[in-house]
């Protein structure tokens, strides 16, 4: 009966120190699987002029029109919020307004790579005065929809566009032809 009574007790620990050491190499396989999950997914952080390529250019469709690009250069996605603050001509005392009525259904992602688009409106017959600018400042919105990062000054194509009290740009858009339709 003695040795019985000396056997259990130590095939108890040994149960234990199994057991332990398999919730250890549990925990420690998890953590790995964690932190290897964390470094696929990259944070996504907010476009700006430091991390994006901006261009200008006119279209033909629809006249009195501009088409603004910004392209991800950076390493990580970033979120285009809502629409560009821009700035037409060195002395713009205002942003020009927002098109509301082309707000997206998300914020517009972007991929390293990939571009995002907003129409800018110049003038229209119901606008009043105005003037040839030759450029346009471009800022990007935050989160909370309040400028970010530094200011972009673009040259003008054709030597400048005529901008009235009219001009309006778009939210930004995945693709031009929505940036253009409205």
């Amino acid at each position: 009966m003695r040795i019985a009574t000396r056997l259990a007790p130590r095939a108890a620990a040994s149960s234990l120190v199994l057991a332990a050491a398999l919730a250890l190499a549990g925990l420690q396989a998890t953590e790995q699987t964690a932190s290897a999950a964390t470094a696929k997914a990259p944070s996504i952080v907010t476009c700006t002029t430091a991390n994006t390529t901006l261009t200008v250019t006119e279209v033909s469709r629809p006249i009195n029109h501009l088409l603004l690009k910004a392209t991800n250069t950076g390493t990580r996605p970033c979120y285009a919020y809502s629409a560009p603050y821009l700035r037409a001509g060195a002395d713009a005392q205002a942003p020009l307004a927002w098109a509301e009525e082309t707000t997206p259904q998300a914020v517009v992602t972007l991929e390293p790579g990939r571009s995002a688009y907003a129409g800018i409106t110049t003038s229209t017959p119901e606008g009043e005065g105005g003037a040839k600018e030759k450029t346009l400042g471009v800022f990007f919105a935050a989160g909370d929809g309040n400028a970010t990062g530094k200011e972009k000054t673009l040259t003008l194509p054709n030597g400048g566009a005529f901008f009235d009290s009219a001009a309006t740009v778009t939210y930004w858009q995945d693709n031009a032809q929505d940036a253009l339709a409205w």
